[in-house]
């Protein structure tokens, strides 16, 4: 089985929060971009919540979440997986990306939201041991993933709302 590897962060050093899945799935990693398959729910919720969504070409999507003060990375840097399930990670060949290096080059980074329960045991587990210390809030939100069918997008959207909290103002438009 091939080892398979995440892309570099998008983000913008002033990034107050950081957006964290597991490892791209096949659809992405064929297309080189975050969140490529067109039945994940992620462009979808990011185009209301920030004005990201999935009919602008990648690089603006890219632009608008970024220019709205998020980052967005994979916990994994390497792995094996056959597929493109989560739970088909073989553990044992796991590498965590360099948060350390990220959290220093972005310190403005107060909140860590976790796209589905994969990616939040694998930060705890792989990385949380790794950093000497963590001042960040960390939160988990439903998988936007075909995989987690039983959320309509509307569900998805719900739970998603509170990375625009009122605090933000308008960096997060609601469009």
């Amino acid at each position: 089985m091939a080892l398979i590897h995440s892309f570099p962060p998008a983000a913008a050093r002033d990034a107050h929060t950081l957006i964290l899945g597991s490892m791209p799935g096949e659809a992405s990693l064929r297309a080189g971009e975050y969140y490529a398959n067109p039945r994940n729910h992620f462009w979808k919720i990011l185009g209301t919540l920030v004005g990201a969504g999935p009919e602008l070409p990648y690089p603006a999507r890219l632009d608008k979440l970024t220019g709205a003060g998020f980052a967005l990375w994979d916990v994994l840097q390497s792995c094996e997986r056959p597929g493109s399930l989560d739970s088909s990670i073989v553990s044992s060949s796991i590498t965590p990306n360099d948060f350390a290096t990220f959290l220093a080059a972005h310190p403005g980074v107060a909140r860590i939201f976790f796209n589905g329960t994969a990616a939040e045991t694998a930060f705890r587990r792989f990385v949380t041991p790794t950093l000497p210390a963590l001042s960040c809030s960390l939160h988990r939100l439903p998988s936007t993933s075909p995989a987690n069918a039983r959320l309509t997008l509307l569900h998805h959207l719900e739970a998603w709302q509170v990375l625009c909290p009122a605090s933000l103002g308008a960096q997060c438009s609601r469009t």
